[in-house]
């Protein structure tokens, strides 16, 4: 688990492009997250829960309500659910609302269609801090599957 001292560094370190932007309080909506950025480039991580274990996805707000079903099917999932709060808080130490983009030490499936952005804007595990990068750093350093 990162502090925000250690996630720059961390970014700093494996040459990303990256800014980590500070607010008043935290983004609860895509109407506070409005009020700091471009909500066409947020990318929430989500942690699910599968059959396999728990997995980060970090996905457009674009998309609207996710599909399970046919995650499950892309992904060859037999099980695909929102984790429990308690179960992702224990698993990776953070809070929901707090899930970082980078740094959750899980297995994660990336949205390509954040790809056409320049920056992507995403939690950054402090809920007053937002982490700004580029997808393509966040598919590294995730390595992540693309969907």
């Amino acid at each position: 688990m990162f502090s925000i001292i250690e996630l720059r560094e961390f970014l700093k370190n494996k040459n990303c492009d990256f800014e980590i932007l500070a607010h008043d309080e935290p983004i609860l909506s895509t109407q506070d997250a409005a009020k700091y950025f471009d909500t066409e480039k947020a990318a929430p991580t989500f942690i699910m829960d599968t059959d396999q274990g728990l997995v980060a996805f970090i996905m457009s707000t674009k998309r609207g309500k996710i599909d399970f079903n046919e995650l499950k099917q892309a992904l060859g999932y037999k099980k695909l659910k929102f984790a429990d709060k308690s179960k992702v808080e224990k698993a990776i130490g953070y809070k929901t609302g707090s899930i970082p983009l980078i740094g959750h030490n899980l297995p994660c499936v990336f949205d390509n269609s954040l790809l056409i952005h320049d920056y992507i804007f995403g939690g950054s595990g402090d809920e007053i801090y937002t982490l700004k990068i580029t997808p393509k750093d966040a598919v590294r350093l995730n390595d992540a599957i693309l969907i």
